[in-house]
This record gives structure tokens, C-alpha cells and sequence, in this order.
């Protein structure tokens, strides 16, 4: 491949008083007649015959590439002549092409990697600091100011750049932000008083308000993604009845956090189809600051008078201050860094490949919090968590349908 795409670019010289055949284009010889082409290989041929192979190196440009690699003077001079004579311009594209999917499939598997080890890596040190600091609202507050103050820095060094941004869009953010900020609290709360596994599995259950709040609101869907939200239904609640760990408040949680996150697709959907122009991102790092700022002010309401005290008992109870800090500091910067990949790959992904992706990050989230918490599982809690995360995949292949049948509609 390299030889294909260094040898036509180049230009043979055979000496002053003779012509200069030119071998920019790969398909100059099939353009010319074949007797034009015989006279070409004659007289290069001729010319080598008459004179060093070295001296053929110096006066040759076919040995010299754009890429460093120097000369090829110890190469048999004959072949690559010979070769660069009869080149008939080979359809590079096939090969094009596949290069570009397999570099497009590495970027994905990149996308995803990070997007698991960073939802993986949030839910272990979210949970480590919850343990010894149950204020889920203070914590949660603090992940926003992180990813906000994260948004502003790419912004003001222009490694992101910034969105323009008018009232309008606040104002159409303001909804979707609210509802953001109602998900985000609530799961921080579910976290602080249950398992992460059982969280997730309960998690796992948005599609299912997803479809009711749609029909309410006048959208129709097929009876197999109706049929898919069933196993859904019936996982979750196998695994809530045999969870170890059961806790109400920690089941309400993640529903309404479940709740939250879907009125935040729905509504961003009505409210921000005049800003397709704001990229994934540069969204998301709106919502969190506006999240923020719905946030803190609540949680000093609610949890702020216990702050101090339990800081002390938290350091007590951990010895190191600065592993403290840690965990905060970790849960922090992943929660916005898994957030933020998660928005880049749906700029760069079908929605059911995100979907399915999603699943799966699901199924690798509660394997992982199970290894290192060494939460214990009944065997019926298993079934019923692997019931509820395999239904969610059914609902993202007949929800896919759905859309591609909306689309060619259209």
C-alpha cells in the first residue's frame, strides 16, 4: 500500500536532451495508446542499460517519500521502474474504506472503554465517601461544581470551544437542567442507602417510564417494545424482593431518579430543537452549571446543619483526612468524566448502539461494585437482576425499530 501511494506521485528524469514522463496521475498510462506505452518501457529500460544502477538512485525521484524513509538504493531499481510504467491506477477505495471502519471501530472501542472505567471508578470512590459521609446532597452538589468548574476551564482555554449562547437557550435549558438535577440527586441518595448493584438494577427500569410518560403525551409505540418492558417489570421486582440490602428510601431513590432522567430526554427533545447547533458537550456542561446552581441551595436546607458534624466523624472514622479528600475529589471529576463521554458518543453513535452500550455498561457496573464491595447475592436476586438487564435490551432492539420505521416514514 505504501509503494502505491509513494511510486505515482513522483517523476522520472531520464537526461536533459530527452522527454519527461510525468507519473502524477495513476491513470496516465491507461490513457495513453499501447504503443505509447511500449515506447515508454523501452526507453526507460534503455536508460538503464546505459547507465549505473547509483547513478539511476541520484537522478531518480521514485527513491525518495514525504515520510523519512531516505533511500531505497539497495533495491532492486529494475522492478519499481518497471512497475511504476504499467501502473493502470488500482481503485484505492475498497481499501480506503475498510481502513476507515477499522480506525472507526478502534475510536469506538476507545469510547466505550473509557466511558466504562470512568462510570466504574465514580461508582466505587461515590460509594467509598458515601459510607463514611452519608450526605448524598452535599456530595452531589460537589460533583456538579466539579464538572461546572471543568466546563468553564475547556471553555476559557479553548480546548472546547464555547458555545453563543443568547436568554433564549437559558431559558430553554431551564427544564431539562431542573429534571437533571432531580435524577442526579435522587440516585446520590439511593447510593448512600443501598447497595450500588441494587441502584443499578432499579436503574435498569427507565425504559419502562420512558414508554408510559411517551404514551401519556400522545406517542404510539409497537406491541414488542410494549412486550419488552415486561421483563423489565418482573426482574426489578424479583431483585427488590430478594435484595440483602433493602432499603425504601434507597428504592425510591433510584425510581425517582428513573423518573427524573426521562422527563430530561422528553423535555429536552420539545424545548431544544432550535439549538441543534450546541454540540453534546458543550450541552451538558450547561445543564451541569445550571444543575448546580438548582442544588446547593436546596442541600443547605436540608442537610446543612449536619455537615461539620459529620465531617469530624468522618475523619475519625477514615484516620486520613486526605484519603477523605480523595475519594470526594475522585467522585467528583469521574462523575463529570463518564457523563462527558457518554454525550461525546452519542455525537458519534447510533442511538441503539448507544443503548446496547449502555446495557452492558450496566451489567459491568454491578459486576464490578459486587467484586469490591462484596455485596452478598442470592441466586433468585441474580435471576432477577439478569431478567431486568436482558428486558432492557429487548426494549433498545424493538425501540430501534421503531425509530427506523418513524424515519423512513418520513
Amino acid at each position: 500500500m505504501m509503494l502505491l501511494n509513494l511510486l505515482p506521485s513522483s517523476s522520472v528524469t531520464l537526461s536533459k536532451p530527452h522527454h519527461k514522463y510525468l507519473t502524477n496521475s495513476p491513470n496516465l498510462v491507461s490513457r495513453t495508446s499501447f504503443s505509447h506505452q511500449i515506447r515508454v518501457k523501452d526507453s526507460i529500460f534503455n536508460k538503464i542499460n546505459n547507465q549505473p544502477s547509483s547513478q539511476i538512485c541520484k537522478s531518480s525521484n521514485f527513491f525518495k517519500t514525504p515520510y523519512g524513509f531516505g533511500d531505497f538504493g539497495a533495491k532492486p531499481t529494475t522492478s519499481l521502474i518497471a512497475k511504476s510504467a504499467s501502473e493502470t491506477g488500482q481503485d484505492l477505495t475498497p481499501d480506503g474504506e475498510v481502513e476507515k471502519k477499522s480506525n472507526k471501530t478502534l475510536q469506538l472501542a476507545i469510547v466505550f472503554g473509557f466511558w466504562y472505567f470512568q462510570n466504574i471508578v465514580f461508582n466505587i470512590y461515590n460509594k467509598k465517601a458515601l459510607n463514611i459521609f452519608p450526605y448524598p446532597w452535599l456530595l452531589a452538589s460537589f460533583q456538579l461544581f466539579v464538572g461546572s468548574v471543568w466546563m468553564l476551564v475547556l471553555w476559557a482555554t479553548k480546548l472546547q470551544p464555547c458555545p453563543k449562547i443568547d436568554k433564549s437557550f437559558i431559558i430553554a435549558l431551564l427544564g431539562p437542567a431542573l429534571f437533571h438535577t432531580i435524577g442526579h440527586i435522587s440516585a446520590c441518595v439511593s447510593f448512600s442507602k443501598v447497595a450500588v448493584s441494587f441502584t443499578h438494577v432499579i436503574k435498569s427500569a427507565e425504559p419502562v417510564f420512558s414508554v408510559v410518560f411517551s404514551s401519556a403525551l400522545g406517542d404510539t409505540y409497537p406491541i414488542s417494545v410494549w412486550l419488552s418492558i415486561l421483563p423489565i417489570v418482573m426482574g426489578c421486582s424479583l431483585a427488590a424482593v430478594t435484595e440483602v440490602s433493602f432499603n425504601l428510601g434507597g428504592l425510591w431513590g433510584a425510581m425517582i431518579s428513573n423518573v427524573g432522567f426521562v422527563l430530561r430526554n422528553i423535555y429536552s427533545k420539545k424545548s431544544l430543537q432550535n439549538f441543534k447547533q450546541v454540540n453534546g458537550l458543550n450541552l451538558y456542561g450547561w445543564i451541569t452549571i445550571l444543575s448546580f446552581f438548582y442544588l446547593f441551595p436546596v442541600a443547605i436546607f436540608v442537610e446543612g446543619s449536619q455537615w461539620v458534624p459529620g465531617y469530624h466523624k468522618a475523619i475519625a472514622s477514615i484516620g486520613n483526612p486526605s484519603t477523605f479528600y480523595l475519594w470526594v475529589m475522585i467522585s467528583g471529576v469521574f462523575y463529570h468524566l463518564y457523563n462527558q463521554s457518554s454525550y461525546q458518543a452519542l455525537d458519534d453513535i447510533s442511538p441503539l448502539t448507544f443503548s446496547v452500550g449502555n446495557t452492558m455498561k450496566r451489567v459491568v457496573v454491578i459486576v464490578s461494585t459486587v467484586l469490591v464491595f462484596r455485596n452478598p447475592v442470592r441466586p433468585l436476586n441474580a435471576l432477577g437482576s439478569a431478567i431486568a438487564i436482558f428486558g432492557t435490551f429487548l426494549y433498545s432492539q424493538a425501540s430501534s425499530k421503531k425509530k427506523a420505521a418513524v424515519e423512513k416514514k418520513d
